[in-house]
């Protein structure tokens, strides 16, 4: 494994945990990657971050990623995000749509160096989709990520590598959300659909992992992960839906169908899957980091929270309230300590399960989202509010005490006051 790949996965919500490095280390958010030559593109310098950026570690291997969920997650809220914010993602695209994890100069095009990073790309097409007005910026990337569908009809991480859950996953959302039908989007070899991939990743009932997907039949991952991804893919969804977008079915009773055969089967039984996985602490766990003292499973909070989203849009809403209900008590800490993408995690998750992401056990998740970025834009109603207050404020006591001043003045004078103009000559 690469120093780059083990690097990204520090700083990024996806894992393998076949291997040893493999483990989510309690950070944010984005997806892991296949095994890949580490980049050569610089690292970023020490000098200051970018004032369009949402965080403050260093984004050489999330940045791209990070200010995507955080852009979609502020649009969920209803805000309106900065147009610096935004600028700052267009500019990261290369010329070809694609998008790489972070280009600390963007001034300098986009060569065979710069890795392209599917998952990025596809999270960028999300964020930049809600947020509007970037439709060419769209267009070009939603046509790379077309451009490099593996035969199988999946994603990697970076083109070239085997199709993995998590990339096919975060991809279909990318394609649904820029108002592409993922059924539709097939290989040039094989003639093979995102779902036809993400079928592939779907394990058999029996055993511990029955049920769930893994990230790759040959390096199953961190199957909490690539379970919840392929849940809400399976189900036409992105990294956001909407509470009550439910189009599974399923009881916390139900356990794994053998009989299942298709997606819709398979993604009830990944449904089932992290059900019993949460259901007694109401938690996923993940393995410590290789050499540490303590070799006890710890919580995992960030895919735990993409469960929650699973299970709500899977129709296991019990389940789904009982996680997110354990993260309102436990994941405050975890969120502040790792930045913008975890909180953007836990607002997608709230929204999902129909909790309240400004009051998520005492923490207003928005506003801690956007103290970690620049000031969204204001909004019609705040500008109208704030324009209201002026003009009260140019009508108020004093003016008037000035006005009658000025008359009582001009009378004596004989000056004739005149609320219209003089006409300029």
């Amino acid at each position: 494994m690469t120093t780059a790949t083990t690097a990204r996965r520090t700083a990024v919500r996806r894992a393998a945990a076949a291997l040893a490095v493999s483990a989510v280390f309690g950070v944010a958010a984005a997806p892991a990657a296949t095994a890949a030559p580490a980049s050569t593109t610089p690292p970023p310098s020490a000098a200051p971050l970018p004032s369009g950026l949402f965080g403050t570690s260093d984004p050489a291997y999330d940045g791209v990623w990070r200010q995507s969920l955080a852009l979609l997650a502020q649009d969920t809220a209803g805000l309106t995000p900065a147009g610096k914010a935004v600028d700052w993602l267009t500019a990261q695209q290369c010329a070809d749509g694609a998008f790489p994890s972070y280009r600390a100069d963007v001034s300098r095009p986009c060569d065979a160096k710069v890795l392209r990073d599917s998952n990025a790309t596809a999270a960028a097409v999300q964020a930049l989709t809600a947020t509007g007005g970037a439709e060419r910026s769209v267009t070009k990337a939603v046509g790379w990520l077309k451009s490099v569908q593996n035969a199988d009809g999946g994603w990697s991480y970076n083109p070239g590598g085997a199709s993995d859950a998590n990339s096919t996953s975060v991809v279909i959302g990318a394609l649904v959300a820029a108002g592409a039908k993922p059924e539709a989007v097939t290989s040039a070899k094989g003639g093979k659909s995102p779902y036809d991939a993400l079928l592939t990743f779907a394990r058999p009932c029996g055993g511990a992992d029955g049920g769930a997907f893994v990230y790759q039949p040959r390096m199953p991952g961190a199957i909490g992960d690539s379970t919840a991804a392929a849940v809400t893919a399976a189900h036409g969804l992105g990294l956001a839906p909407k509470a009550g977008t439910a189009t599974g079915a399923g009881t916390a009773a139900a356990g794994c169908d053998k009989a299942a055969k298709d997606l819709k089967g398979a993604a009830g039984n990944g449904a089932a899957y992290l059900t019993a996985a949460t259901a007694k602490s109401g938690h996923l766990l993940t393995a410590p980091m290789p050499g540490a003292e303590d070799s006890a499973p710890k919580p995992d909070f960030g895919n735990t929270a993409d469960a929650v989203v699973a299970l709500a849009v899977q129709g296991r809403t019990e389940q789904a309230r009982k996680s997110l209900t354990w993260l309102e008590g436990n994941a405050a800490a975890w969120a502040k300590q790792s930045g913008p993408a975890a909180y953007a995690q836990l607002i997608f998750a709230a929204r999902a399960a129909g909790g309240d992401p400004k009051d998520f056990g005492g923490t207003d998740l928005v506003a801690a989202l956007t103290a970690t970025g620049p000031t969204p834009e204001p909004s019609a109603s705040a500008s109208g509010d704030e324009k209201k207050k002026e003009e009260k404020k140019d009508s108020g006591p004093n003016m008037w005490w000035i006005v009658g001043a000025f008359f009582a003045a001009s009378a004596g004078a004989g000056f004739l006051f005149s609320g219209r103009r003089k006409p300029r000559s």
